[in-house]
């Protein structure tokens, strides 16, 4: 396994070549106690050695749930049991950069632009010999949960995403955004600089503590569960992956040319044919009726409204979100 100084040679924007460089009462919150999955797993896939979560019988219909930036697989620690009680197979991967997750070369780049984390589920799938899912995510995991959709909609029985359509189109994305909305976004301007790369290299940890205070403000979350969390940071290509993805998202750095064709087909904005339910929380503000993004999904559709609920959906309002997966299925 790598070791730390893996971060360093991908912290500048020559990250590129790292080398061992529902309206009503409210929805209920998540125990207060942390829960965990029994075991891991681990399986090369692609470029990634990827570890993740398996729970639920083998030959149970197979959902796939993604967790985002700063968050981990425990963000389904109360979702996994729900939708197993169900029938269903539930496999949990950490994203490159996290956990257990590894490169499998020191000389591959270690991008975090969209098209790179949406190809890695895709080879986890293949790894798996898995055909076919329901795939759910939340935050960077939304993101490449759409983008299987859009691009591999017969990898896709039907989606969850929670904010809703987040493709990245680079263009788009160098148009500001009122001043309220780009103060939202502060972080992604820190990474931007070389004493962002290096203050999120010195306080991971604290850092991304603070972004989910930010993120849920009235999410009461313990120490404990925060740092079952936080474990998965200390990953050897964490904060090479993190800065890499705030940067080209940006354009303030390269992805890697081997995605540029998925890239090009994302820039278009693709419509979202495979069945889909969307949820906005109060994280999503403005956007949190789903209207912005409605016409982005053409098939079997419902959007889904949490009040009281913050960024981490699946962790803080778990039977919510369990519900959603299982209708989406039936759609």
């Amino acid at each position: 396994m790598l070791t730390r100084r893996a971060f360093a040679a991908g912290i500048g924007l020559a990250v590129a070549a790292t080398s061992p460089s529902v309206p009503g009462a409210g929805p209920p919150r998540a125990p207060a106690a942390p829960s965990s999955f029994a075991s891991l797993k681990n399986v090369e896939a692609g470029d990634l050695s990827i570890g993740y979560a398996e729970d639920g019988a083998a030959d149970g219909p197979a959902v796939i749930l993604l967790h985002g930036w700063p968050y981990d697989i425990h963000s389904y620690a109360d979702v996994a049991p729900l939708l197993v009680a169900r029938g269903y197979r539930i496999l949990v991967p950490y994203l490159r950069g996290y956990g257990s997750t590894v490169f499998r070369s020191v000389d591959t780049m270690r991008t975090g632009q969209q098209a790179a984390l949406a190809q890695d589920v895709v080879d986890f799938m293949d790894a798996l010999g898995i055909d076919r899912a329901v795939i759910g995510g939340v935050d960077w995991g939304a993101r490449s949960a759409d983008i299987v959709a859009a691009l591999w909609p017969e990898r896709c029985k039907a989606l969850v995403s929670v904010s809703g359509y987040l493709i990245v189109n680079l263009s788009a994305n160098q148009r500001p955004l009122p001043p309220a909305a780009e103060h939202g976004w502060w972080y992604q301007y820190y990474f931007a600089t070389e004493r962002g790369a290096h203050g999120y290299t010195a306080h991971t940890r604290d850092f991304n503590k603070l972004i989910w205070r930010e993120a849920s403000p009235s999410w009461n979350f313990s120490d404990a569960t925060y740092d079952r969390t936080a474990d998965a940071f200390a990953n050897p290509d964490h904060v090479a992956v993190v800065i890499h993805n705030y940067r080209w998202r940006l354009s303030l750095a390269p992805g890697a040319p081997r995605y540029d064709d998925l890239e090009r087909r994302l820039a278009a904005s693709p419509p979202i044919t495979v069945p889909a339910i969307t949820i906005g929380s109060d994280f999503d503000g403005p956007n949190k009726n789903g209207a912005a993004y409605r016409s982005m999904f053409t098939g079997p559709y419902a959007h889904r409204v949490l009040d009281g609920i913050g960024h981490d959906v699946p962790q803080e309002a778990p039977r919510e979100f369990a519900d959603a997966v299982i209708a989406a299925d039936r759609l």
